[in-house]
């Protein structure tokens, strides 16, 4: 099995592991205050990286490749991965869906704020300001390829939309279903 792991993480064409993946203490939490830290610094930065990149929106623990590295023959230990997924959450790139059982966590490619400030820099330049588009066009339309917000979790979309919504620059409404709810931008 740990060949198979080893291909899924290495077959995307487009994403590249870092040289730090392949340095064995990488693998082990370091005690000294100032290495750790950068370490958790770099495990935050992969793990971000990698479910970005990806379009990964969920981190299952137990099943997230990142966590062994079969080529060095290393992996994280169930305690280190703790502390791993502790610092990636409390950085605010990540949310438990099961806070109590702490097994999956939702990635945040962008934080709300972040995601709100991409989505309307992007109704401003594409001229829907004063015009409504509906949250599936955000997520899935054409005129979205390629921005931070394309194919993000729809809570966290739905959230940066609150965001511009209390800052007066939106307001929504419902429509038939969820994807048919609209936005006009302000």
């Amino acid at each position: 099995t740990d060949q198979s792991i080893n291909t899924i993480m290495t077959t995307p064409a487009n994403f590249e592991l870092p040289d730090f993946y392949y340095f064995p203490p990488f693998f082990t939490i370091q005690p000294v205050l100032s290495t750790r830290e950068k370490q958790l610094g770099q495990w935050r930065e992969l793990i971000l990286k990698y479910h970005t990149d990806l379009k990964i929106k969920t981190l299952v623990v137990h099943e997230c490749p990142l966590f062994q590295n079969s080529t060095i023959q290393r992996n994280l230990t169930p305690s280190d991965i703790q502390i791993v997924m502790f610092d990636f959450v409390l950085s605010g790139h990540g949310e438990w869906e099961d806070s109590n059982q702490k097994t999956r966590c939702r990635i945040l490619w962008r934080k709300p704020e972040q995601l709100a400030s991409d989505v309307y820099e992007w109704a401003v330049k594409n001229g829907f300001v004063g015009s409504v588009c509906t949250v599936y066009e955000l997520h899935s339309g054409e005129d979205v390829n390629g921005m931070s917000f394309q194919g993000a979790d729809e809570e966290l979309l739905r959230r940066a939309l609150g965001i511009l919504e209390d800052q007066g620059k939106c307001t929504m409404f419902q429509g038939e279903t969820s994807s048919e709810d609209g936005i006009k931008f302000f």
